[in-house]
């Protein structure tokens, strides 16, 4: 079968779903439908936001769905007579057995982490936020339980120790895009020789990546340097790690820190201590160090540089971080 004969469904929501979508467009797959979350309103005014899926596929003229719940009989209908003979999933829901079973080549998903490790929501963050100096994507073929099905294909890539999640984000969407037209190829040339996850070998107990809410955010400052660091990178610049500064009879200020740098040498102060010329640098320290914050936001404003937050912020004597 040509790459043109072969009957393409698409399901992702997000940015990282985009370049995978456009590849195959570009490349001349048949994308014979896509199928991304319902419009939720955003913002201050609460006006409807599309996906980023969902707004290439309107760009390129591609059939769309977007079904509140995946068992309706209405969708499984309508996927159905798109007569796919496979369908790609890139950061979308779980599906359920007869979506994902429908194919008669199956359904693959591209997931940004090496598997088995990192299965959930939220792969690149905690690869970061656990100080992880590889990372990578997998593809691999959905089963039941969420994201333990047969491995296709693996690409490993460094995280440097100055890499932010944004920017392993960005260096996994870019490859993804790749390793899901080399996985259509593979597949429609009968090349794939799919691994169970449970016979890969593990050097190191299976991590998981549940997804992050706000509370998952805050910086616990009785860590040492080197887990406060690698925790605010993990979280930079979206969601952000946060934390509160405190001054007394006053209620406390939510921070989001998007940089630091650390400075390895020991304390004479407790964690959360605030030391600061007032101009060009605040320091905060942890369990075995210090952090210089390098960028910020207070709540409702912009995020500055650390010479720009203090020249419009003044630190009392009894603030503290917490």
């Amino acid at each position: 079968m040509e790459k043109k004969d072969l009957r393409i469904v698409y399901m992702g929501t997000p940015d990282f779903a985009v370049e995978s979508l456009r590849c195959l467009v570009e490349g001349g797959y048949n994308v014979v439908g896509v199928i991304t979350m319902p419009d939720k309103p955003a913002g201050r005014g609460h006006k409807v936001q599309f996906s980023p899926v969902k707004q290439y596929a309107l760009e390129q003229n591609i059939p769309l769905l977007q079904p509140e719940r995946l068992k309706d009989e209405s969708f499984i209908e309508a996927l159905r007579e798109w007569k796919s003979d496979l369908q790609i999933v890139v950061a979308f829901r779980m599906l359920p057995e007869v979506v994902w079973a429908m194919p008669r080549l199956g359904t693959f998903n591209l997931h940004a982490s090496l598997l088995p490790q990192y299965r959930g929501a939220a792969p690149i963050n905690w690869a970061v936020i656990n100080g992880d100096t590889e990372t990578g994507i997998t593809t691999f073929f959905l089963q039941q339980e969420i994201d333990t099905g047969k491995v296709i294909q693996q690409v490993h890539i460094p995280i440097a120790d100055t890499d932010n999640v944004g920017v392993v984000h960005d260096k996994l969407m870019l490859l993804g895009g790749k390793l899901v037209i080399e996985t259509v190829d593979a597949i429609l040339e009968n090349r794939v020789k799919p691994i169970p996850q449970e016979e890969m070998a593990q050097l190191e107990k299976l991590r998981p990546a549940p997804k992050i809410f706000k509370e998952t955010c805050r910086i616990n400052w009785s860590g040492n340097v080197k887990q406060t660091y690698d925790f605010i990178r993990g979280l930079s610049p979206y969601p952000a790690a946060w934390t509160e500064l405190y001054q007394e009879q006053e209620a406390p200020v939510i921070i989001k820190i998007f940089e630091t740098e650390k400075i390895e040498k020991t304390p004479e102060v407790t964690p959360g201590t605030i030391q600061t010329d007032g101009k060009t640098y605040l320091h905060i320290a942890a369990a075995d160090g210090y952090l210089s914050i390098k960028s910020l936001q207070l709540a409702g404003k912009k995020r500055l540089s650390i010479n720009d937050f203090l020249r419009g912020f003044k630190f009392l004597d009894d603030m503290k971080i917490e």
